[in-house]
């Protein structure tokens, strides 16, 4: 029975008749982090909750294409090349002599079947039902899915939340041929490792990409044509960051454009610079920028308009759009495109839109990086604690100074902290190195409780860890504070 005709009978009951599917209370389109969010909070709400998938299977461009692939493959690549452990034996050590696609993908293949395993069992688990198919609205309360037979289904909805993501963008003068070439989406579809690879880029996901294979030996150019890159990250860890990847041997390219890409006889890419320089390389990934999913859903005919990058325009606090029944959630409303945001957006409009009451919002939420090496933030920046003027001292602690960091044989990464000399409390946590996206969440936790620099001094952290680096940076901060404190 296919998965279409399935749902028309598991419909049944829920309109006109039942023969076929008709009103739900919320249809989600789209199935990954804010839709799956939103389908079981609407589900354990009591709700008929009907989700529509373009792909095979459910989970969305963050389980088949982005987040978790992408994480993936950084995982295996640093288990493959032996790269945390060549602190104590070396550059040149590694676990697996010749890493191939075939290593990449073998492991790909397996975390991704899971991922849909536990998904689909949480789905039917809540009585959440699915759909194949693309959807397209034929007016504010109805949607017509085109299964992959062409058979298309009308579906009714009280409420809509649209969580399709995003695609990578794809300029016209690039020359894509999804083998040397290529985006995001097609090297995580087909992993290879190349001899050099230049990545045009140095968005969050390109710099993912561009120090994957960089562990991998491969030898990478990233151009950025701004002058600056991660702009919402404090600048010293930036400037640590690039220092470690200069210090390996990536090339990088800032404030200069890209003039042409083209393919030689041999092969290979040749991009040119503006400024006249030239790079040859095996393998090109272009990572600027991405567009939401937007242009097959016909949200002409409910009233919504999009960007010039298909991305929708919500309330920040309820993530509805301009027609009130339809909610947008996800990285299809724009920044900040995280996986754990996209969640939290999703059970949020869920719960608005069944009128459930929610707390005010946290203040602050992590931001994490997945490169080589890791980057995480929470809070305030050095430059943003100058632009509001407040009072301020920073703590650093060097990872190499914990006894975890010698074990672990650890050469870099730091921890920088940020705290108001009048009220000695936190304001700013940013991480870079091993850990750094698990590390970042006592920081958070301290700075949504509005907690002092007293925490960190007069608490005990198990020893030896790398979260007593949160200790040497309070430390560090302590020695430099007014001996007198302000009022809070």
């Amino acid at each position: 029975m296919s998965l279409t005709r399935r749902v028309a009978e598991q419909g049944a009951g829920h309109g006109s008749g039942g023969a076929m599917v008709d009103t739900f209370d919320l249809v989600v389109i789209g199935s990954g982090p804010a839709g799956r969010r939103a389908a079981v909070q609407a589900a354990k709400l009591g709700k008929s909750v009907l989700v529509v998938e373009g792909r095979k299977r459910v989970g969305g461009v963050s389980v088949h294409t982005g987040t978790i692939p992408s994480k993936t493959l950084r995982e295996t690549v640093l288990n493959l090349t032996g790269w945390r452990e060549r602190g104590f034996y070396g550059r040149s050590y590694r676990v697996k002599k010749d890493i191939g696609g075939s290593d990449l993908d073998q492991r790909l293949g397996k975390t991704l079947g899971h991922e849909v395993d536990v998904l689909e069992h949480q789905f039917q688990r809540n009585g959440v039902r699915t759909m194949e198919g693309f959807a397209r609205f034929v007016d504010p309360h109805g949607i017509v899915v085109t299964s992959p037979d062409e058979s298309e289904l009308l579906v009714r909805g009280e409420r809509f939340l649209i969580a399709v993501g995003t695609a990578p963008f794809r300029p016209d003068d690039i020359p894509f041929d999804d083998d040397i070439v290529l985006d995001s989406d097609v090297l995580i579809e087909s992993p290879r490792v190349p001899r050099s690879l230049v990545v045009i880029g140095a968005g969050v996901i390109g710099i993912e990409y561009a120090t994957i294979f960089s562990a991998l030996d491969v030898q990478v150019t990233l151009i950025e044509p701004r002058e600056t890159f991660l702009d919402f990250i404090d600048r010293e860890i930036i400037e640590e960051f690039v220092h470690q990847l200069r210090d390996r041997g990536m090339t990088i390219r800032l404030g200069v454009k890209v003039a042409s890409i083209v393919k030689d006889e041999g092969g290979r890419v040749v991009t040119t610079l503006e400024d006249g320089r030239a790079i040859r390389s095996e393998m090109l990934l272009y990572a600027a920028g991405r567009v939401g999913a937007t242009a097959r859903l016909g949200l002409e005919t409910c009233g919504l308009a999009v960007d010039g990058r298909g991305r929708l325009q919500v309330d920040p606090k309820t993530f509805q759009t301009d027609v009130p029944h339809i909610y947008a959630a996800g990285d299809v409303i724009g920044f900040p495109s995280l996986a754990s945001t996209s969640m939290e957006q999703g059970r949020i409009a869920a719960c608005h839109a069944f009128g459930l009451p929610l707390p005010p919002a946290p203040a602050y939420f992590p931001y994490g990086i997945y490169a080589v090496p890791e980057i995480s933030t929470v809070g305030m920046s050095e430059q943003e604690v100058r632009e509001k003027k407040i009072p301020y001292e920073c703590g650093i602690a060097r990872f190499r100074e914990t006894s975890r960091g010698h074990i672990m044989g650890l050469d870099s990464g730091l921890m920088k902290m940020i705290f108001s000399i009048r009220s000695r409390r936190l304001l700013g946590v940013h991480i870079i190195g091993e850990g750094a996206t698990e590390l970042i969440h006592i920081g958070q936790a301290v700075l949504n409780l509005k907690g002092t620099i007293d925490y960190f001094i007069e608490n005990t952290f198990n020893y030896p860890t790398l979260a007593e680096a949160y200790k040497i940076a309070a430390l560090d901060a302590w020695n430099r504070l007014p001996r007198t404190e302000g009022a809070a």
